[in-house]
């Protein structure tokens, strides 16, 4: 979809987006944000016509009209119901009626346009409850929704950002910042590349359909094979978000970063592909469910109404049930390690190891917990008969050799990982006590 029809239209709309956001921003930079949201709508009437325009408008009204009556409860539950409106049959069909004309892109854009304006308008009307002080009209909603960059496929920021970065009346860059935006174009076009060779030359999405023939590959193969289909994932992550946010900041916008490489990952609280619906669900659902995330009870809660909401984002099916469920258990099977590890007989046997033997075993852990990860989320980016075919090479027939080759491996990716975390931790340490 990205190397076909996606790319030429998504540069044709942003391209444009630039060049008249800069004309305004010359000519009448308090008045930007309107020409964000005109040419937005323009945009969306020219793509998807007007009555799917009218179909937004109905419920941005309708979010709008709940938050005035200040009930957080109400706001999200209408925001959900809304949601689940763009996600099961038959209200799904009557909807999807409003689009005018059929097109390649006509599904991918009403789902992403549909989705993405539910929680935008659900953050604006939790915004509302939780500031009462504040006043925030419609239009500042029809602001925020209709921004393009952000339309179709995001990234999502929380209203409060975004209103208060649009705001600015005569925003001023900070120094080498248009190096830094020149720098995230190039490693965008750098990254287009990479996808597109990919694509072409490389078989990861091809080879895992035919499990007669990934069956003949060795073990190591099908390791590597079900990693790449991770980073093939990320890239292409990487790629969207990289586009976008480079436009939002040439608007003078700080944006969601793009999805954090799936190779520094070895925790499930850091494994997300899309940062600002992470950022939006932490907002909303989990931290205000889970707190501190410290207590075993709470946190569960959290994880289980976390992972309910994104299966509906995800949209219901048997594969999006089965990812939510183990990438729900992974995040509270950490919890559960780590008050084992705080339990008195474990704790102090860690305290009497050095802090070089402790990183060392945590690490262990770590390489474990990168794999539980790859295999969990395979089970929805590729298919649940390959991600069996691999789970099963790695621990039945490919024991001790294999498992523990790949183990040690991935324990070594995580050693670096860390050790680099703790070199950028230290270096902020000395920044912040360094004199004014």
């Amino acid at each position: 979809m990205w190397f076909t029809s996606f790319r030429n239209a998504i540069f044709f709309a942003l391209s444009g987006h630039v060049l008249f956001a800069k004309l305004c921003t010359m000519v009448a930079p308090q008045l930007r944000s309107w020409m964000y949201a005109v040419y937005g709508a323009l945009a969306v009437v020219g793509t998807m016509g007007p009555w799917y325009l009218l179909l937004l408008l109905g419920h941005c009204v309708g979010l709008y009209v709940v938050s005035l009556l200040r009930q957080p409860w109400l706001c999200l539950g209408l925001g959900l119901a809304s949601l689940a409106s763009f996600k099961l049959d038959p209200l799904i069909s009557w909807q999807s009626g409003f689009v005018t004309g059929t097109f390649d892109l006509q599904e991918v854009l009403f789902h992403g346009g549909s989705g993405f304006t539910v929680l935008r308008c659900t953050s604006f009307a939790l915004e509302s409850c939780t500031h009462p002080d504040r006043r925030y009209s419609l239009a500042d909603l029809l602001k925020y929704n209709f921004y393009l960059p952000f339309f179709f496929f995001g990234p999502i920021m929380t209203f409060d950002r975004f209103h208060a970065q649009v705001s600015q009346v005569e925003p001023v860059r900070r120094d080498g910042e248009l190096w830094h935006i020149r720098a995230q174009a190039g490693l965008s076009v750098v990254a287009i590349v990479a996808v597109d060779i990919f694509f072409h030359f490389f078989y990861i999405l091809t080879i895992p359909s035919d499990l007669k023939f990934a069956s003949r590959l060795p073990d190591s193969a099908l390791a590597g094979l079900a990693y790449s289909n991770l980073v093939y994932d990320w890239v292409k992550a990487a790629v969207l978000f990289g586009v976008v946010n480079t436009v939002a900041r040439l608007d003078h916008l700080d944006p969601p970063r793009p999805p954090k490489c799936i190779t520094a990952l070895y925790v499930f609280a850091e494994t997300h592909f899309d940062r600002g619906i992470n950022d939006w669900l932490c907002r909303y659902v989990y931290d205000h469910i889970g707190g501190e995330h410290t207590a075993v009870i709470p946190e569960l809660g959290a994880t289980v109404a976390t992972f309910a909401i994104t299966t509906l984002w995800l949209g219901p099916c048997d594969t999006v049930y089965l990812w939510s469920c183990l990438n729900c258990f992974g995040l509270n099977f950490e919890l559960w390690v780590q008050k084992l590890a705080e339990w008195g007989p474990l704790a102090r046997i860690e305290a009497s190891l050095s802090e070089q033997m402790s990183r060392r075993v945590r690490a262990i852990f770590g390489a474990m917990n990168f794999w539980a990860i790859i295999m969990y989320n395979l089970v929805s980016l590729n298919s649940f008969e390959f991600t069996e075919l691999v789970a099963q090479r790695l621990l039945l027939t490919g024991f001790p050799q294999t498992t523990l080759a790949v183990l040690f491996v991935t324990y070594c990716g995580v050693q670096l990982v860390k050790e680099r975390e703790r070199t950028l931790t230290l270096e902020e340490e000395q920044d912040k006590e360094k004199p004014e």
